[in-house]
């Protein structure tokens, strides 16, 4: 048997951290397992779903390191939809309702007012032909509802039936399908709710391991029914928690709350992004993977808390200045040409900077104070100024090599008397208009003589 996952999202709006981390505990549990990995877009509803979402998703996922094995759409798979249908049907499990939401919602309140759960009470299986050919005639049209298995002879007669099943994440797990109404499977208007189509997806797929937020541990007790109902075995359930903001509150793909474009946008590293999605919420500490291959090692999804993480974008810069300070230049190379640093200078250059930066796009700067100079003149004290001239005076004459900095300070030293701060400070500032970045030590070889002069105050 190959293991076999999907990703199923709505192409309804712009995946974000959230979304990220159901697609990569997936990923990563198909890689550890040598298994297949499916792209499969919930694109049922017409109204809302988008192709310019799914191919932002696919970006995202791409941008993330994630493959899809293959790509599905639901809205190209109706035929099979409908088939199942006929089946549930001539099966007797699959029923038309004919109230509006209107009396739907009465009903509930009536039912709450009297104690009782707030389920639907299947007054659809007592209609007469007469009242369904009145309903009709009225110009109603039905939605369907999937029995769910729940009663020994009378399905108006609910009784407690429990559905277990051994959670990949949370361990045994139980739902009481009495609890529950018949979910609504087919629309008034023809088209689908996300239940059947995806049971029968999975099962057309051969989906054996089914990993999602823990939002749908209800819907999985349905959905096991389903299969069921279907003739299929049932795949592997796993159910992560959340993932919410600092304040508590959920992520949305409408909303666009740290999206993943929105991350990428603020230059932040797909490898930060990555690790803080999986790990967040686990045992796992909580560090920057320098590839999903070594984030697969980490990742364990019964290590995963069953309540939910808040997700502090705080933490992503965190791990994304950890990346930056241990990027070889191999792997920065070709984005920093985009960025117009090149030449026989951007190996050293990169050495020197990347343990300052909090972003890749931020060694632009640094380019730009060693090509010309600071970018704004720093104001010294008469005192500094004159500290600033003696010192220039001084500069070691050309070759110079890796000691130049050392050797220079060195005669600035014997010669003012100055140490430490007041030494190196009035320097740094003259030399890139900061008072703090990359060491002098491996910044003066790049500026070279002429351009060290240069900077003189």
């Amino acid at each position: 048997m190959t293991v076999t996952v999907r990703f199923a999202p709505s192409p309804t709006g712009r995946i974000h951290i959230g979304n990220a981390r159901t697609a990569l505990f997936n990923w990563l549990f198909a890689v550890n397992n040598k298994g297949r990995f499916i792209q499969r877009f919930d694109d049922t509803d017409i109204a809302r779903s988008k192709q310019e979402f799914a191919d932002s998703i696919l970006y995202d996922l791409h941008w993330l390191g994630v493959f899809p094995d293959v790509t599905e759409y639901q809205s190209r798979r109706v035929e099979i939809y409908d088939a199942a249908v006929e089946r549930l049907k001539a099966a007797r499990v699959l029923y038309a309702c004919y109230e509006t939401p209107e009396e739907l919602d009465l009903r509930r309140k009536v039912r709450r007012t009297r104690g009782q759960p707030p389920v639907y009470g299947r007054e659809a299986l007592t209609l007469t032909p007469e009242q369904v050919a009145e309903y009709e005639s009225d110009g109603r049209r039905p939605h369907w509802r999937f029995l769910l298995p729940n009663f020994t002879s009378d399905p108006l007669q609910p009784e407690r039936t429990e559905v277990h099943w051994n959670d990949l994440v949370r361990g045994e797990e139980t739902v009481d399908l009495a609890s529950l109404s018949d979910p609504v499977l087919l629309r008034e208007d023809g088209t689908y709710l996300y239940t059947l189509p995806s049971v029968v997806d999975d099962i057309e797929m051969g989906v054996t391991h089914v990993i999602r937020g823990d939002d749908h541990v209800t819907n999985t007790g349905v959905q096991i029914a389903l299969f069921q109902a279907l003739g299929a075995e049932p795949p592997v359930f796993g159910h992560h928690n959340l993932l919410t903001t600092v304040s508590g509150e959920g992520l949305s793909k409408r909303t666009g709350a740290l999206s993943i474009e929105s991350l990428r946008g603020d230059g932040i590293e797909p490898m930060a992004v990555a690790s803080l999605a999986v790990l967040v919420g686990t045992s796992e500490n909580v560090t920057a993977a320098h590839d999903l291959s070594e984030l697969a090692r980490h990742f364990d999804p019964a290590a995963t808390s069953k309540s939910a993480s808040k997700f502090d974008p705080d933490e992503l810069f965190v791990l994304n200045r950890a990346l930056m300070h241990h990027m070889p230049f191999e792997e920065a190379r070709d984005r920093l040409i985009v960025l117009g640093i090149s030449g026989d200078k951007a190996e050293s250059f990169w050495l020197a900077v990347r343990g300052n930066l909090d972003r890749l796009s931020d060694a632009v700067a640094w380019w730009r104070i060693l090509s010309d100079g600071p970018q704004e003149a720093a104001e010294f004290s008469g005192e500094d100024r004159d500290f600033l001239h003696q010192a220039f005076d001084l500069l070691p004459e050309e070759p110079w090599n890796g000691t130049v900095w050392k050797d220079w300070t060195g005669k600035i030293r014997e010669a003012t008397g100055r140490k430490g701060k007041p030494l190196f400070m009035p320097l740094r500032l003259a030399l890139t208009g900061r008072s703090s970045g990359p060491e002098l030590a491996d910044l003066l070889p790049l500026m070279g003589r002429e351009g060290t002069l240069a900077r003189r105050p």
